[in-house]
C-alpha cells in the first residue's frame, strides 16, 4: 500500500469535533480510547471554528495515542498533529474542495510533507442531507449506485490519492452499504476508511467484514462512549483472523 504505513490494517479512529466535545465528556472519551488502545484520535469537523491547537494539546496531555488532523476548513490547519489528512472531496464538484483550498494550504504544509496523507473523500447519501453536503454545497453519491463510488475511488487512486474515505455523513441514519465498501475495495489498491452512521457493534463489524482498513467513529461514541470498548474488541478479532491462503 502506497501510504507509508498509515493506516494500520484493521484499525480504529475516534473523531473528536471541537464544537461537540465539552470538557466532561472529552475526558471520559479519551480515557476509554487510551484504555482500549484506539489506534488514532482524529480531530476536526465540517463546521468547526474552535481552536484546533488547544484541543490537540489537551488530547496529547491526556493520551499517548497518535493525533490525526481531519480538517474541515482552512481554519483547522495545525502543525501540532502527528499526521495531517489532505482531504479532496472527489465525490463533489466544488472546485474549492477539489483543489482550491489545497493551493491555499500548500505553503503551510510544504515543510510538513512527511506528516501529510492525501485522501480521496467520497460522500455517500445514506439518508438525509448532512452537514458536509450543506457546507460543501455538493451532492453525495446515491447509496444504491456503488458503481459511481467505485469509479470515483479508482479516479482518486489514479490521481495519486493515498487513501479513500467513504463517508456516510455525520448523524445519518445508516452507514455506508456493505456492497459499496466491498466493491470499492475490490477495485483499488490503497487503504479504504469508512465512517459516518456507524451506530452499533453490528455496523462496525460489517465495515470490517467488508474490507475496511480503518473504521472511524464519532457521534455514536459521544452518545454511547462504551461503544469504543466494543469496537476495539471487534477490531482485535479481525486482527487475529488467519491470513487467507486463496
Amino acid at each position: 500500500m502506497k501510504n507509508s504505513g498509515f493506516p494500520v490494517e484493521k484499525s480504529l479512529a475516534l473523531l473528536i469535533d471541537p464544537d461537540k466535545a465539552p470538557d466532561s465528556s472529552l475526558e471520559n472519551l479519551l480515557s476509554l480510547a487510551e484504555e482500549n488502545q484506539i489506534d488514532y484520535i482524529f480531530t476536526g469537523g465540517s463546521i468547526t471554528f474552535n481552536g484546533i491547537d488547544q484541543l490537540i494539546f489537551r488530547i496529547k496531555n491526556r493520551t499517548s495515542l497518535p493525533v490525526v488532523l481531519f480538517p474541515g476548513n482552512l481554519l483547522q490547519l495545525s502543525r501540532q498533529a502527528d499526521r495531517i489528512l489532505l482531504l479532496s472531496l472527489i465525490s463533489g464538484r466544488n472546485p474549492e474542495l477539489l483543489i482550491g483550498n489545497h493551493v491555499l494550504a500548500a505553503p503551510f504544509l510544504k515543510d510538513l510533507k512527511e506528516k501529510v496523507t492525501s485522501v480521496g473523500y467520497i460522500l455517500i447519501n445514506c439518508g438525509g442531507r448532512t452537514s458536509v453536503e450543506y457546507m460543501s454545497q455538493t451532492e453525495s453519491i446515491p447509496c444504491d449506485k456503488p458503481e459511481i463510488a467505485v469509479a470515483t475511488a479508482i479516479a482518486g487512486e489514479l490521481l495519486g490519492m493515498q487513501m479513500i474515505y467513504l463517508e456516510g455523513g455525520s448523524g445519518t441514519g445508516k452507514p455506508v452499504p456493505r456492497e459499496t465498501i466491498s466493491e470499492v475495495i475490490k477495485n483499488v489498491s490503497i487503504p479504504v476508511a469508512v465512517g459516518g452512521g456507524l451506530r452499533n457493534a453490528a455496523d462496525i463489524r460489517t465495515a470490517f467484514e467488508s474490507g475496511a482498513s480503518l473504521v472511524i467513529l464519532g457521534n455514536s461514541c459521544e452518545e454511547n462512549p462504551l461503544l469504543l470498548r466494543e469496537a476495539a474488541s471487534i477490531r482485535d478479532s479481525f486482527r487475529k483472523l488467519p491470513e487467507s491462503t486463496s
